[in-house]
């Protein structure tokens, strides 16, 4: 059996290219209505937004700053008036990810991982609780990222806020079930997308070297597990990290 949204809406925050599109074109592919968000480019955001409804998605695009409490209360209240009120929020937009050795971190680097790993899915969270409350049904999908389970040198702003992002993942898990509100988290392993077009070569071939399933990832793998989340077949999961990556954390 496929896995079915119609009826549902959802918001995927950075969602005109990498790994948000993909999820964004899965949970339409199963009929949900969707948000693609953007902050930066608009004519690659058009394009992709312009790729979804061409293969008869309904959805909205909207552009913010996932980080912004304003922004991210203006595009809840943009969707909800457009679309439906959010049930399936997928908070996926990120920064810059610079991979250098602590010595070398500012400050700055840091609270910008926690601004897109934390404080964005917090305040999504919190934007789009009180209709998946009232419906008694929601779905919460967090991405994070298997750095955190494998750990990762040189790289400690992204995966100390990745195991924040999972630990909210977890809390609110907690609190939410008993709403029929489910909190889980997709956590994929390095799947080249566009802002891997310039990483070396060498580290492409020695990572891929190491995935025991042969094979790059792809978005789409990305895309269908956070599908798989969202449906209604996952109703009795929450709580849950989801790792995408051939198996390279089997634990």
């Amino acid at each position: 059996m496929s896995f079915q949204l119609d009826g549902h809406v959802a918001l995927v925050t950075g969602s005109s290219r990498g790994l948000g599109k993909d999820i964004a074109l899965a949970l339409g592919r199963a009929g949900a209505k969707v948000a693609f968000n953007y902050l930066h480019n608009e004519e690659v955001a058009a394009r992709t937004f312009a790729e979804f409804t061409a293969a008869g998605g309904q959805g909205l695009l909207v552009r913010g700053d996932a980080a912004s409490e304003g922004d991210v209360q203006r595009m809840v209240d943009e969707v909800s008036t457009t679309l439906g009120a959010v049930d399936i929020l997928v908070p996926n937009a990120t920064p810059d990810q610079p991979q250098k050795p602590i010595e070398e971190y500012g400050w700055q680097d840091c609270q910008a991982m926690i601004d897109f790993f934390i404080k964005s899915p917090f305040l999504l969270t919190k934007a789009c609780l009180a209709p998946m409350k009232a419906a008694r049904w929601g779905r919460i999908i967090n991405i994070t990222s298997e750095v955190y389970h494998r750990s990762h040198g040189d790289f400690v702003a992204y995966v100390s806020a990745k195991g924040g992002q999972i630990g909210l993942t977890r809390s609110l898990a907690t609190e939410l079930a008993p709403h029929g509100i489910t909190v889980n988290s997709v956590a994929p392993g390095w799947i080249p997308t566009e802002r891997h077009a310039h990483d070396p070569q060498e580290a492409k071939d020695a990572y891929l070297a190491m995935i025991p399933a042969g094979r790059w990832g792809t978005p789409r793998d990305v895309g269908d597990a956070v599908l798989y989340f969202a449906s209604e077949e996952a109703s009795f999961v929450t709580g849950q990290t989801l790792c995408v990556n051939g198996g390279m954390t089997p634990w």
